[in-house]
């Protein structure tokens, strides 16, 4: 399907939704119902299983998304996400979930960077990243083990400097077929 037209279809579905009304059974607030904040990944299969599996609906937690539900950085955009959740729209517990099966396990910067170069991404772009500081091998790299993924995602927000001590920080892993859940930190017990 082309994008011209992935992008039409997705429109012409738009338009009916609102003409018909459909948005009045989502209506909530910006504050979620059950006070939670959850960083998970973005996965496909993860969409409409994971709210299912913790009996959530719309308006219920703030959900952040992004490749292995990992926090690579304690001033990023995923970590500034949860502490605005926290401080602005009311979230008093956060959850790490990752799953099993995930495309970052594993996953080496050699492979992806070899794909962008094959989609146009010069040599010389990546020779200026490096000469800037960045190590796109690094940035690039996925995980080993899924656990220590959680466990070191929820380390990062536990002991950042502008998180409040009393919020509980969970992390657990879900089977992306069953959506069983594994509990790896019991934020309550920290």
């Amino acid at each position: 399907m082309s994008e011209q037209k992935l992008l039409q279809e997705i429109l012409t579905y738009n338009q009916k939704f609102v003409d018909h009304h459909e948005y009045e059974k989502y209506e909530t607030t910006k504050y979620p119902n059950k006070k939670m904040v959850i960083l998970t990944c973005m996965d496909t299969r993860l969409l409409e299983l994971l709210p299912k599996a913790l009996n959530l609906g719309n308006g219920d937690a703030k959900i952040i998304k992004n490749a292995g539900a990992l926090v690579s950085h304690p001033f990023g955009s995923i970590m500034r996400s949860i502490l605005i959740a926290v401080y602005e729209l009311q979230a008093q517990e956060v959850m790490v979930i990752a799953h099993h099966d995930c495309g970052m396990s594993g996953l080496k910067a050699e492979p992806v960077l070899k794909h962008m170069q094959e989609q146009g991404i010069s040599e010389e772009t990546l020779k200026t990243l490096a000469f800037s500081g960045i190590n796109i091998k690094t940035w690039l790299h996925g995980f080993d083990n899924v656990a220590d993924s959680v466990i070191h995602s929820v380390d990062i927000i536990k002991n950042h400097p502008l998180m409040p001590s009393h919020v509980p920080v969970h992390g657990l892993v879900i089977n992306p077929k069953t959506g069983k859940l594994d509990l790896i930190i019991d934020g309550y017990q920290e």
